[in-house]
């Protein structure tokens, strides 16, 4: 009798969210059936190089099918068919046995009823079950992506825990979760409810501190829960998830399936390749340039510069050493404040951590000041290099990365700084090959750029400096002209540090200052830039987005009254030197109108008073005498009338 085909069909719901995508992904690479094979026989396929069952035909593989959260989300790639899903569809109280739960988790409660039910009256037409997971983790991070991104920002001193933190919260990679599916599609289990979880028993308390130890400042804080629900990243649900306090023993999934685990032990025990996972998902990887160049080259303005517009720390050797010397004096005076004054009951200082390290914080605190006072203020390269790697090596650069300024300066010093310890040594498949030399992969630069320029341009840049800047930088003419002849040396044999970097195929990349004409070096930045490429940061979070669009609405606002005002000013301005012209006008017109009547009285004079003299009498004589007779056409008759007695014709002339 033949064995049953496995079934192909997977259903998953919400294939947009974290889980659903993740697992879907998954399963869509696996070849359907892989996990009924002899565990024996999968070690030997492995020993040939194969790490994870991929598809190895289209129809071998897993039709993912499944809804989608948000109507507008695009289907996933590895889909073969996505579901509209109702979420107002109301649960049949008639249909389902009442269950004393939570209100916050009646739905849930509800839908495991639905489904189980589904499995048991549709046997025919697929199988149903309940896999009770624990928290998921691992690739871009999810419930605990709160901490991770904490950490990597590394604003804060110290990682919130809320509450005692004593919580134990059963965990599960995704990646697992997404292997117990795929058993539990090809097994077919008689059980309906499942457990899935690995097989760590962790406090909410120590997976925040090794997340800590791991991604940010290394340390804790228990506040308050109250604390917890007035954060605006974290929603209810993800509270709800953190507060919980489970034991969960998967007695069924570790005897009966076959699984290639990922992190079966837990997240902390993984928690090199979780924080690997994450990083490198959410493209969070660092960016590490170091900046070569002469006294005078611009070397800080560009570093500055590019760590203003990547987001990265500058690290500069002075500074470094402040730095450090700041931080030991802090360590042994807090260890001095402790003895002195005992520490309240409750309070978590963590002082057995502390305490381990005051004695050699005062040591070496004590070594720096002997060493300085010795060399004239100045570190030799014992302690220099020591204080430097402690700096590459810390959080804030391995997370973000940094921008070297001038440091290393010759070959000996970079293959110090740079060389794996024997405590960080790397695994064999990832030492460099052949004669490169060995270095710690997690602090060598990415990127080196050399900034060239003649003695003569330098010079003449340094003569052109205000005095006060040539007094601030220390660029006295002795002092500089040393300075140069110094790098100078260092940088004509054939083992500069540049050598170094050949050497291990990170070259150099040199920028000639010279061709800019520009004293700050500004125009040099966007070169490099355009070399580095994108930034490897996170983007801005939804609060800054709306702070933004705040702001530019402000502005907005502001320029669009602004210009209003200004319009209304123009036309008001307009407005009144179009009313000054036209009484102008207006004035000018009456004035010419009593010209011209003046001019026209002055001309009509004359004609009135011949008008008066001889035509007026005899214009009267005709009236009266029209007014006598009364012709029939008494027009004509007083025009002939006027004709024949005016005065200035004389009838007698021929």
């Amino acid at each position: 009798m033949a064995e049953a085909v496995p079934a192909r069909r997977v259903f998953l719901n919400h294939l947009d969210s974290y889980c659903g995508r993740s697992i879907g992904e998954y399963l869509s690479t696996c070849v359907v059936g892989a996990t009924l094979e002899n565990p024996d026989e999968e070690e030997e396929e492995d020993e040939h190089g194969s790490d994870t069952e991929l598809r190895l035909a289209s129809e071998e593989g897993y039709e993912i099918v499944g809804t989608l959260s948000k109507p507008e989300s695009t289907n996933p790639h590895f889909a073969k068919e996505t579901y509209a899903e109702d979420p107002e569809a109301p649960f049949d109280d008639e249909t389902f046995p009442k269950r004393r739960s939570h209100p916050n988790f009646m739905d849930y409660i509800n839908a495991e009823k639905h489904i189980v039910k589904l499995g048991k009256t549709k046997k025919e037409k697929f199988s149903t079950y309940v896999v009770a997971s624990g928290h998921q983790y691992g690739a871009e991070e999810d419930l605990f992506h709160y901490f991770f991104k904490m950490c990597w920002l590394g604003e804060t001193p110290a990682i919130p825990v809320f509450g005692d933190g004593n919580n134990f919260i059963p965990t599960i990679h995704i990646r697992d979760l997404a292997a117990v599916l795929q058993n539990v599609a090809e097994h077919k289990p008689d059980l309906q409810y499942l457990l899935a979880v690995d097989t760590s028993m962790h406090t909410l308390e120590e997976i925040i501190k090794c997340i800590s130890k791991n991604v940010g400042p290394g340390k804790i804080e228990k506040v308050p829960k109250a604390n917890a629900f007035v954060s605006k990243e974290l929603t209810q649900k993800q509270l709800d998830m953190l507060f919980v306090n489970l034991r969960m023993h998967p007695f069924y999934v570790k005897e009966n399936f076959n699984i290639k685990w990922v992190a079966e032990e837990g997240l902390i025990e993984n928690i090199a390749q979780v924080v690997t996972e994450y990083k490198q998902t959410r493209g969070l990887l660092p960016l590490k340039v170091y900046i070569h160049g002469p006294p005078a080259s611009g070397k800080s303005t560009i570093a500055k510069e590019l760590c203003k517009h990547y987001n990265l720390h500058y690290v500069r050797t002075n500074d470094v050493i402040s730095e450090k010397i700041a931080d030991l004096e802090q360590i042994v005076a807090k260890e001095s404040e402790r003895v002195e004054v005992p520490g309240e009951e409750g309070e978590d200082v963590q002082e057995d951590e502390e305490s381990e390290n005051v004695e050699e914080a005062r040591e070496l605190l004590e070594a720096i000041k002997e060493n300085m006072k010795q060399n004239k203020g100045h570190l030799s390269d014992e302690y220099l290099i020591k204080i430097m790697k402690d700096k590459l090596m810390s959080m804030p650069c391995r997370n973000q990365g940094y921008v070297l300024d001038g440091f290393p300066e010759t070959y000996q010093q970079a293959t110090d700084l740079f060389k794996v310890d024997d405590d960080e040594a790397e695994e064999e498949e990832d030492k460099p090959k052949g004669k490169m030399p060995k270095f710690n992969k997690m602090i060598i630069p990415e990127f080196v750029f050399s900034l060239t320029a003649s003695n003569e341009f330098l010079i003449n840049r340094i003569m052109n400096l205000p005095e006060s800047e040539v007094s601030r930088r220390g660029y006295t003419e002795i002092h500089f002209l040393q300075s140069l002849k110094r790098f100078r040396n260092l940088n004509a044999h054939d083992t500069t540090v540049l050598n170094y970097f050949d050497e291990l195929e990170i070259h150099p990349q040199f920028i000639d200052i010279a061709v800019y004409e520009d004293s700050e070096n500004r125009l040099a930045v966007p070169k490099i830039i355009k070399e580095i490429g994108e930034p490897r940061n996170y983007g801005l979070t939804d609060e800054e987005k709306e702070a933004l669009e705040r702001e530019a609405a402000v502005e907005r606002i502001v320029r669009e009254a602004q210009e209003k005002a200004e319009q209304e000013h123009k036309e008001a301005k307009e407005r009144e030197e179009r009313m000054a012209r036209w009484e102008e006008w207006n004035k000018h017109q009456e004035e010419v109108k009593k010209q011209e009547l003046e001019l026209l009285e002055a001309q009509s004079l004359p004609l009135r008073n011949y008008l008066m003299k001889n035509v007026m009498p005899t214009l009267m004589q005709g009236i009266n005498e029209c007014c006598r007779i009364r012709p029939d056409d008494p027009v004509n008759f007083l025009a002939e009338y006027l004709f024949k007695n005016s005065p200035d014709i004389d009838w007698n002339k021929p």
